[in-house]
């Protein structure tokens, strides 16, 4: 189902809790609201429509991608100064980002994956694992 899109600041910067298997519908609505808004989106997390879980959905490369509790666990390159925007928030902002980043994740099924991202895919998740803890662009 399309959720409205928080724009509460003193709710997203309240950090996120650890998602399990009950959250599947919260996946499936995240996936939803992203696909409405994908026209000017290309990622999200869960606190932006209200849940404090940590899942994100984004295309990444063109697919849409859902990630479970994700950890970024390596991060390479020298970091650059990104300009970004965010539906929850008016306007844009600068964020430092690294071009490469490895994470660790469960997928839409639970399975447990490892992959590597780089430019702006790996962005796109920085940006919306900061989410998870509760940092604003």
């Amino acid at each position: 189902m399309v959720k409205e899109i928080v724009k509460d600041r003193a709710f997203l910067k309240l950090p996120s809790e650890p998602a399990d298997k009950s959250d599947r519908q919260t996946v499936t609505d995240l996936c939803d609201t992203l696909e409405a808004n994908k026209a000017r989106c290309v990622g999200m997390a869960a606190n932006m429509i209200g849940v404090r879980k940590r899942i994100l959905a984004a295309y990444l490369s063109g697919k849409l991608v859902v990630m479970i509790n994700p950890v970024i666990t390596g991060r390479s390159g020298e970091p650059a100064e990104e300009t970004e925007s965010c539906l929850s928030l008016i306007g844009s902002s600068k964020a430092l980002r690294y071009p490469i980043i490895s994470v660790e994740y469960l997928d839409r099924s639970f399975k447990r994956k490892r992959a590597i991202y780089r430019g702006f895919d790996a962005q796109i998740i920085q940006h919306e694992t900061d989410h998870f803890e509760g940092i604003l662009i």
